[in-house]
């Protein structure tokens, strides 16, 4: 069992109402399991398909769900970057981003945790050794570890799944990195945020997991968030070499 802290899971959602509430109570089962002082945070983009009133239905009737709505569709970073402003606000000691979707298994929530004894960001990674993906065609394979091995590769850090949407900030790594000087949006923002913590001397630790594609409701992933990473990461490599970073 681990020891009680104070953790915040902001759980970012788009016309999610297939899969919301069986997320919700899933992380509630693996908080009592766990012995864990967790909180769920929905953060609904003003989901067309009644999902932000779904959230609120089980913000009254379980007292660790919060919701925070937003007033529009403005894409994954900009809805996590309110959630942690939010987490941190209610005194989060650590603060976790994952998949609405159980793309990211809520059973895997307690090792990202564990994680952080010992380093200041957990990534919850496909490509660590003992890690994968499920139910993914050849593209998107091609897609996201091309992706990864490109900011390896320009940024030249070590994180093997930095596109990672799974993982857990330690408080004072969100305090430190600066939030309001992040635009990104998809892809680029998981990237950002890591390498922001690395040079800010964060410890980063990666925690093997299996990403299992959705099997209701559906990918946001556009054409869009792709090239924004592939701009986004030279652009962060410029701005370290400038010191802006």
């Amino acid at each position: 069992m681990i020891c009680a802290v104070s953790l915040v899971i902001c759980l970012p959602t788009y016309d999610e109402r297939d899969n919301v509430e069986a997320m919700v109570r899933a992380l509630g089962d693996v908080f009592e399991r766990a012995g864990l002082d967790g909180r769920v945070l929905v953060v609904d983009d003003a989901s067309p398909d009644g999902t932000g009133e779904i959230a609120d239905r089980l913000a009254a009737e379980l007292p660790w769900v919060g919701v925070l709505h937003r007033e529009r569709k403005e894409g994954l970073g900009p809805a996590y970057l309110a959630g942690f402003r939010r987490a941190l606000g209610d005194g989060a000691e650590l603060v976790m981003e994952m998949d609405c979707d159980f793309s990211h298994d809520p059973q895997d929530v307690p090792r990202l945790v564990r994680g952080t004894e010992e380093a200041d960001v957990v990534v919850g990674s496909r490509y660590a050794p003992g890690g994968g993906v499920r139910n993914w065609g050849l593209l998107r394979r091609a897609i996201s570890r091309g992706g990864c091995l490109y900011a390896q590769a320009i940024l030249g850090f070590g994180v093997r799944d930095s596109t990672a949407g799974f993982k857990v900030f330690r408080r004072d790594v969100l305090e430190t990195i600066d939030l309001d000087a992040i635009r990104s949006k998809g892809y680029a923002f998981q990237i950002e945020n890591v390498y922001r913590a690395l040079r800010a001397g964060f410890r980063v630790a990666e925690v093997p997991i299996v990403f299992a594609d959705r099997e209701t409701g559906s990918s946001k992933m556009s054409r869009r968030i792709v090239l924004e990473a592939v701009v986004k990461v030279p652009a962060l490599r410029l701005a370290a070499l400038r010191g802006r970073l």
